[in-house]
């Protein structure tokens, strides 16, 4: 594994612990990185709308944007996926709309 891959997965876990704590600001670079495919990561609209979405839940004007932005590419049916997987994210880590 080269150092970009190490240092892409060591993103991703950092992003997501502070994600699982409620961290709009994590959401948000979680979404940055399915949107662009930052780090190696695989482009994934789905996964990208759901975490913009958790940022915007959290307050975060950005998410809203970028979720705006990005639903602009998807169909209704993957947007009702990624909402659908916002919601199962949230009652699975127990974190809360502020």
């Amino acid at each position: 594994m080269g150092n970009s891959s190490k240092s892409a997965q060591f993103l991703m876990e950092s992003r997501l612990s502070h994600a699982t704590s409620g961290s709009a600001e994590a959401c948000f670079d979680l979404g940055v990185v399915y949107s662009c495919g930052t780090g190696g990561m695989p482009v994934d609209l789905v996964e990208a709308h759901k975490w913009f979405n958790l940022a915007a839940l959290r307050g975060s004007e950005e998410g809203q944007s970028m979720r705006a932005e990005i639903a602009e590419e998807m169909t209704a049916r993957q947007i009702a996926e990624a909402q659908r997987q916002a919601r199962a994210w949230m009652v699975t880590t127990q974190i809360g709309v502020a």
